[in-house]
Order: C-alpha cells, then structure tokens, then sequence
C-alpha cells in the first residue's frame, strides 16, 4: 500500500515529470519546478473548454494513424464515461491525454516548448474598450521622433485596448497558434474568431512564430548575435565606454515604460525626457530605438502624475474622479501588457533563452508590440495637457473635444473615457428634471442656485446657467430647457405650493443611470436624448402654465392691467374722473387717501368695472405719488394694482413701476382731452350769452381758432396712443401669451410690451426731449384753460352789470322816475370803456399763447421728423396735415422735404 507521501501532489506531480522526461529525479528538477510554478499560478489556458471537440480530436488523430478501431472503442469508452458522471472535470483530462499522446512524435525544441507553454497559459484579458481589426497593409512601422509629444498619431491601426499586441511582427504575418505542447494539428479559425482571441494567445503567436530558426555559428549562437557581438566589440571606444547588450536595454527599457529609471536609461529633468548614458558604446540605430520606447515611460509618467494629484483632490469634483478612474483604466490594461512582457522576459531568463530566437523579447518586436499603446498613450497625454484647471462640464467639453477626429481608433478611446466623465452630468441632469434637486457640492453641473435668494425672486434669479460649465455636447437650447424644466418644478412647489408628484407631472419614465444614457447622449443626439429634455420641458411648462392660469387667473389679472392701469376701460376712466375733479384741484397736501378710495369705489359701482371678479376689484386701489411745492391733486393721484404669490413674478416691481409711468402719462393726456372738452363746453354755452357784446367777438374768435388748435393735437396725439401703440401691442402681447410653451416666454413677452409701449409713448430715455416739448404743449392748453376762465369770468360779470343797469333802468321807467340820472349815465359809460379798454389786452394775451404754443408744436414736429421711430414720423403727418405748421418753420419744411426725398428713393 502507499504511503500517504506517496499520494501527495508533489510527489505525484514529480514521478509524472520523471516518466515523461525518461530521466531521474535530480535530472527533472528544473521541470519539475517549471511545472509546480505553473500547477500553482492563475494562469488558463486560452483553448476553448469543450469536451466533444477534444474528443473528435482524439478520434480524428486515431483515424489519421489507421487505428479505426481504437477510434470505435474510444468513443464508446467516451459515451460510457460521460453518462456515468463519475468524473468532474472530463475535458482537463481529455485534453491531457491528447496532448501527452503528441509529445513523443516530435523532437522539442526547448525554447520553442517552453515559450509555447508560457503563451498559452497567458491569462485572459478583459479589455476596456472594443477591439478594431486593421489589415496587415495599414500598419506603418514609421515611428515618430522621440521629442514629438503630439496626440496625434501620423496612422492609424487597429487597438484593442493599450494592452494589445500588433497582429504582425517586422518579418510579415504572425503563424496559427499552436497547441499547449508542440507536435499538435491545430485548425485555423476564421478571421472573425481570430481577431478575438485573448491577449496572450495574440503574444503567443508573434512569440512562436512558426518559422525556421536561423542558423547558428559553432558556438551555437545565432548569426545575427554573433554579428552584433562583434560589432560592439569593433566599436567599442577605448576610453572606458561601457559595452551594453541589447538584452540589457530590454531589460531597461521594461523598467522605463513603467517610469522607473533603469541601469542606463535614465530621466533627464533638465531635457525632461529619457536619455541612454552618455558612456554606452551603442550604434545609432540601437540608440534611436531606445529613445522612442523609452516615450511610453515618458508619457506614462506625465498621466500617472496627473492622476495621483487628482485623485486626492476632493474639490475636483464627481466628473473629474470619473476622468481620473478612465485614466486608471486605461493604465491597468497597459500594466498588463507590461505584465506579459515581463514573464516573458523573466521565463527567458529561466530557460536561458539566447538573444535572437524567433521567440525572444528585442527592441525591434517591442517596437511593434507597443505601437498601438504608444498612440493611446499619447491620446491619454494630449487629453492631459487639455484638461488641466478645468472640472465639471468644462472638463466633460474639453475631453469631447477631442471625439473629432478622422481616426476611428481614437475617436473610440475618446468616446469611452467621455462616457465615463459625463455619467456624472447626466446623474446630475436627471436628478433635475425628473426631481427638482441639485445635489452640485463641488460646482459642476451647468445650472448654479443662490440659497439667498427668497421666494418671491425664485423664477428670475435663485436659478441661473453657468455657460463654462454647459458641455459642448449640450446645446444651449437643451441646457436653457433643462433650466427651465427644474426650475418650474421647484417653482410649484415652493412658490404654487402645488406639491403633485413628478411622476404625475410627467407622463414619461425616469430613465435608468445606466452607460447607455450616455450612448445615447453622443450617437443619438436628435432623438434619444433629445426626446428626453423635450418630452419633460413640454410636460412640465405645460402643467405650470394650467396652474397659473385657472388656479390664480393669470390672464384675467393682466387683462385688468389693460383694463384699469391702461385706461382701456373707458366708461369706468370717464366716470371716475368726474367724480374726482371736485377733489383734485384742490393741493395735493390737502388730499385724503380714504376719501379717494371710497370714490373710486363708487365709480366701480357705477360702471361696467362692477361685474369683474371681485378677486380683481380687491386688488385695485388709490394710490398718492410724492408731492412736490405747488402739486395739485391731478399731479400724485394715481391707480395701483396689488400683486402678490405665483403672479407676483409676472408682474414684477419693476413691471410695476413701468406700469405707474405709463398711467400717469395716460392719466394726463386722458385729463387734456377732459379740460378741452370743457372749453368746447364753454365756448357752445357763452357763444349765445355774449352775443349782445359784439366788441367781445374777436376774443371770442381767438378762442375758439386756439382750442381748435389744441383740439386736433390731442385727438390725433390720442389716436396714436390708443391704437397705434397700445392696442396693436397689446394684440401682440395676447398672441405670444396664447403660444407661450413655458412662463418664461410670457415673461419675456410681457417685458416685450411694457418696453414697446414705454419707448413709443416717449417715455424711455431717448425720448426725454420729445417728452419735453409734450409736456410743455400739455402745459399750454392748461394755460388756455385758465386764460379763457378768467376771460369768460370777466365777460360774464361785465353782462351781468349791464343786465342789471338796463333792469334799473326800466324799473325805475315804471315806477315813472327817470330811467337813469347823468351821473350813473357817466359812470356806466365809464365802466364800458375800461372793459373796452381790457379787450385787446385779453386779445394780447392769448396772440402770446398761441405764439408759444405752435413754437411747441412746431419743435415737436421737428424732433418727429428726425425721429428713427417711423411710427412717430407718421405722426408728425397727422398733426401737420394741411402744412399748417411748415409754413411757419423752415426746418420743418427742410426736415419735411429731406424726408420726402429720402423715402422717395427707398
């Protein structure tokens, strides 16, 4: 019986290597060793784990050597084996005694057997971006010079990952790969199949090129060594230079690519690159082939540095981690190329392996084993360097920046690290649009928010775009929607106080976090993500303005902005000013605000104001402006409209104040059409009283040409502002709020209105001077209303004496008297010759109003004519319709006719 020592595993694995071999135990101890190395590793072997094909093998091999029946036997063998399951691991076995049954029919090379078992027990590799197939024809092998530290490549080939291997080596295409142990038919896969295969089997291939060794000197060294070997020694430089092997360079160069300074190839800090000692007696092309692998270290240095100070840095932010963990990504496939080429070197180092077989490591393979990592690498640079003080959406545009470009290769690289650094920003956009919250510690995403902001400001200022933090993949429209989108959400709730759920908000699914979100984001762009920011930017608008409108009447309250503040409620405006005249000739210091208010509220009472909503009649009111020495009640009174909640940001403070300047503009202009029309009443009720004074009749005349005068000013000044400017752009101002998708739109529509109206009612600042000489013709007929009431008052009370002097008289006839003595003759004649004597003073004064009065107009008239506005130019032809004006003014008649010109060669 056997002893339990026997049965251990060593032992086992020790007779096993002894019967295979035919040698003792002291001879089979370097295999041995070999053997427990590899039993012990992770390694797998990368042929497919199938065990009916190994067994077809089997057969196969038994039919190739004539033995049909022991392929009959052997499959039934096999179907019994495989019912019974007696065994766990059928194909380990299988696949060992097919490859031990190979073994003695072949003679093995030993660097050959050895190289073959180290590349097919490589492990497999896991790549992190997709593998491109390039063709044996698009593989340059003219490198770059060392110094240039361009990311660009000057061609472009296939990549698989930093880690990838070229699928040809220097002497052509690389043969079938070959089984665990030499001797072995091995089918040929397709093309497609061969293209996937792992990493090691790929290095295995260009490792155990199937080719014939070169010939050896009687030495046993190959030609080629030999050569070299006597080369340097023929070179060497008799001064004490220091002779290095090109198996020494690997050696350092293997240290170099993972930045470690090797025995001769070290960094320069002064020239900030890798230099071979100045000592070493290398050739030119030796020395050219170890300066452009020694870039790999170089540039592995430079992204390795960025890394590790990012990675520290909290205040870099989630978008920035993101690009550093792509980096680290990246890095780890290029550590396992570095892995592969370092058991390599060390499995060389084992078996003794001579400096040109076919399967050892030299500068030339390294050159092409790293040539596809040397691009990546210095795409990863050039991203670097580009990168550098920027976070956030700034760092999400600028590696995008780099996905345009010709090369598909690294347009992929590219694409994948971006779909790592964005994964952030859409975690951050989703959580917005579907959520309302803005979870941005570190400032990243594009929509900032002020915590210091109150309520009342929410809509227009706690919530603002950072455009150097919108990625370039955003487009401003989709970054201003999904502003609004957010925002609207936190509007309803803090400010509508509407607490619905997002999900009923919104009729489409939360999307998933998922790396397809990000695909979508940059190959689909017009639909996938696209339909997402549009579908909830229409959902949400679409809520917030239902709310607005039937929860807190927003257009019913700006209709009776129109209404009331705009003087478009004409019975109510002419009513109310009836009522308050008593009131406001009085000085302003003297008036009371309840007083006003229980007038304006008997005006509402009276007119067609009652059957608005009483929502909308509360909120109206009186309101008394600063008063200044001399002001009267017609200079501070003013209407006022409270707003307050959701609509309270519509109609703003300075929407508001806007408001108050155009209704005290209207209000004096409503007042001038009032006092005219008073003068017309004045002048049609005294026109038959003062008929019996025919001395009187040209004052009388004066009048009347003057209030004409004054009259047609302020129908056609009216006119304009009624329907020129405010009702064309209130029609304007309605059509846009009924197409409005979002509050926004109405806002700035709004906005819009209040300036039109402002500008064309010359109230801006552009038009102080126009408003100026209005006002100062507003001033006028004032001065005419006064002037005609003292006239009319004095003409008045000269009737009434000589009423009252022609009733004594006849009284006194009656009652048989004389009817009038000398002296009251004397002094009633004298009477009528002062009052005779004051007419063409009354005639003098008002020559010197209408004087003043037409220069007003006639600088007004002016300053329209040169007016950019072409509405007021049409304007001045109103008021000057029959030239009345031109004939008087020479620049006007100058302005009119270069105006004329002008137009006429348009």
């Amino acid at each position: 019986m056997a002893t339990p020592d026997q049965k251990s595993p060593n032992v086992l694995l020790q007779n096993l290597c002894c019967r295979i071999l035919g040698k003792s135990e002291a001879d089979a101890a370097q295999q041995f060793q070999y053997a427990v190395r590899v039993i012990g590793s992770n390694f797998a072997p990368t042929v497919e784990r199938d065990e009916f094909l190994v067994a077809e093998k089997i057969k196969k091999e038994l039919v190739r050597q004539r033995r049909e029946a022991d392929a009959a036997l052997f499959s039934e063998l096999h179907r019994k084996l495989h019912s019974q399951g007696v065994l766990k691991n059928k194909w380990s076995i299988l696949y060992l005694l097919l490859s031990l049954s190979e073994d003695p029919r072949k003679q093995p090379n030993k660097v050959s057997s050895y190289a073959t078992l180290f590349a097919q027990a490589l492990p497999r590799d896991a790549h992190s971006t997709p593998y491109y197939y390039a063709r044996p024809q698009s593989l340059p092998l003219n490198y770059q010079d060392r110094n240039t530290q361009s990311a660009q490549s000057s061609g472009s080939m296939g990549s698989s990952g930093i880690s990838s291997i070229s699928m040809y080596a220097l002497n052509g295409p690389t043969p079938t790969p070959q089984s665990l142990l030499p001797g072995q038919s091995y089918q040929t896969t397709g093309v497609g199949d061969c293209f996937r295969q792992q990493l090691g089997s790929r290095l295995a291939w260009t490792l155990t090129a199937n080719q014939p060794l070169q010939t050896t000197t009687s030495k046993g060294l190959p030609n080629t060594v030999s050569r070299n070997m006597t080369r340097l020694r023929r070179d060497a430089d008799t001064s004490g230079a220091i002779e290095i092997t090109e198996a020494a360079l690997v050696r350092d160069i293997l240290y170099v690519f993972q930045g470690i300074d090797g025995k001769y190839i070290k960094m320069s800090n002064s020239e900030n690159c890798y230099k071979v000692e100045g000592k070493a007696n290398l050739t030119r092309s030796l020395r050219d082939t170890t300066i452009r692998l020694a870039e790999l270290g170089w540039l592995h240095n430079k992204i390795r540095k960025y890394t590790d100070q990012r990675s520290l840095d909290r205040a870099f932010g989630l978008v920035g981690q993101s690009f550093c963990a792509a980096l680290h990504q990246e890095l780890k496939e290029y550590y396992r190329l570095l892995s592969v080429l370092h058991s390599q070197l060390q499995l060389e180092d084992d078996q003794g392996v001579n400096l040109g077989l076919e399967s050892s490591l030299t500068l030339r393979r390294l050159l092409v084993w790293t040539y596809d990592p040397k691009i990546r690498l210095k795409t990863l640079a050039a991203l670097v360097d580009h990168c550098q003080g920027r976070k956030g959406g700034e760092l999400a545009s600028a590696v995008h920046a780099y996905t345009k470009t010709g090369d598909p290769y690294m347009r992929s690289l590219v694409q994948h690290i971006l779909s790592l650094v964005s994964h952030p920003v859409l975690n951050f956009l989703y959580r917005w649009i579907y959520d309302g919250e803005l979870e941005d510690t570190y400032h990243e995403f594009f929509v900032a928010s002020d915590p210091t902001v109150k309520t009342d400001r929410l809509w227009h200022d706690k919530y603002t775009l950072r455009k150097s933090m919108i990625p370039s993949f955003i487009t401003m429209d989709q970054s201003r929607k999904v502003l609004l989108i957010g925002k609207s959400i936190n509007f309803l709730h803090q400010v509508c106080h509407d607490q619905t759920p997002t999900a009923k908000m919104i009729a489409v699914t939360k999307s998933t976090e998922s790396p397809k979100d990000a695909a979508d984001l940059f190959t689909d762009l017009e639909n996938a993500f696209q339909g997402k920011i549009d579908a909830a930017y229409f959902e949400t608008s679409k809520y917030l303005l239902d709310v607005l409108n039937k929860k807190y009447s927003l257009l019913e309250h700006m209709q009776a902005m129109r209404r009331y503040l705009l003087l478009g409620q004409g019975d109510f405006i002419r009513h109310l000013m009836d009522l308050l005249k008593p009131e406001l000739v009085r000085p302003a210091t003297t008036l009371y605000q309840h007083n006003l208010t229980g007038i304006l509220e008997t005006a509402v009472r009276a007119t067609n104001a009652q059957f608005d909503s009483p929502e909308i009649l509360k909120r109206l009111d009186v309101r008394l402006l600063e008063v200044s020495p001399g002001d009267t009640g017609w200079d501070v009174f003013s209407l006022d409209y409270h707003v307050d909640g959701p609509i309270a940001t519509v109609f703003t403070r300075e929407c508001m104040s806007h408001y108050l300047r155009v209704f005290n503009f209207l209000w004096r202009a409503k007042r001038m059409e009032y006092i005219l029309t008073d003068i017309r009443k004045g002048h049609m009720c005294n026109a038959k009283l003062l008929r019996n004074m025919p001395e009187f009749s040209g004052v009388l005349h004066q009048c009347h040409i003057l209030a004409s005068e004054m009259v047609h000013f302020i129908h056609q000044m009216q006119y304009y502002i009624t329907f020129e400017v405010l009702e064309c752009s209130w029609d304007e101002l309605w059509n846009k709020v009924q197409q409005a998708q979002d509050l926004d739109h109405i806002i700035a529509a709004h906005e819009v209105f209040l300036d039109t109206i402002i500008s064309r009612c010359l109230l801006d600042s552009d038009s102080r001077v126009l408003l100026n000489q209005l006002r100062a013709v507003f001033d006028q007929i004032i001065e005419l209303q006064n002037a005609q009431d003292a006239i009319y008052r004095a003409a008045l009370e000269e009737l009434q004496r000589r009423l009252q002097f022609e009733e004594k008289k006849k009284q006194n006839e009656i009652e048989g008297q004389w009817g009038i003595t000398a002296t009251e003759e004397e002094e009633e004649e004298k009477r009528i010759r002062e009052f005779e004597e004051s007419i063409p003073k009354m005639c003098s004064q008002l020559r010197i109003l209408t004087h003043f009065y037409q220069g007003i107009v006639q600088q007004f008239l002016v300053l329209l004519t040169t007016s950019s506005d072409e509405s007021l130019r049409f304007l001045s032809f109103r008021l000057d319709f029959n030239e009345h004006y031109k004939a008087r003014e020479p620049r006007l008649r100058i302005s009119l006719g270069t105006r004329g010109r002008r137009s006429s060669h348009m």
